[in-house]
């Protein structure tokens, strides 16, 4: 369960158009009513998420998204030069 602080959410209305457009909905709320992530299949690291992964980070122990992030970052530094 990851941590929220607003009150924005996907409109459930628009998730087959979204998902016809290539949006990958990559995570649901616990109760599967809400979206929680989405991303770009077809992008290096286009990833969306409706919580804070960084209320559960700490500087020894990032969470999962930082760290792909962060390898992907590296991994396209890499390809340039």
């Amino acid at each position: 369960m990851e941590r929220h602080r607003h009150r924005y959410e996907v409109n459930n209305n628009y998730v087959d158009r979204l998902q016809q457009a290539g949006l990958k909905i990559g995570g649901w709320s616990a109760d599967d009513t809400l979206v929680e992530m989405v991303e770009l299949p077809n992008h290096p690291w286009f990833v969306a998420c409706q919580f804070h992964p960084e209320f559960t980070s700490t500087p020894r122990d990032g969470h999962p998204l930082f760290e792909s992030f962060v390898a992907a970052a590296m991994k396209q530094r890499e390809n340039q030069g």
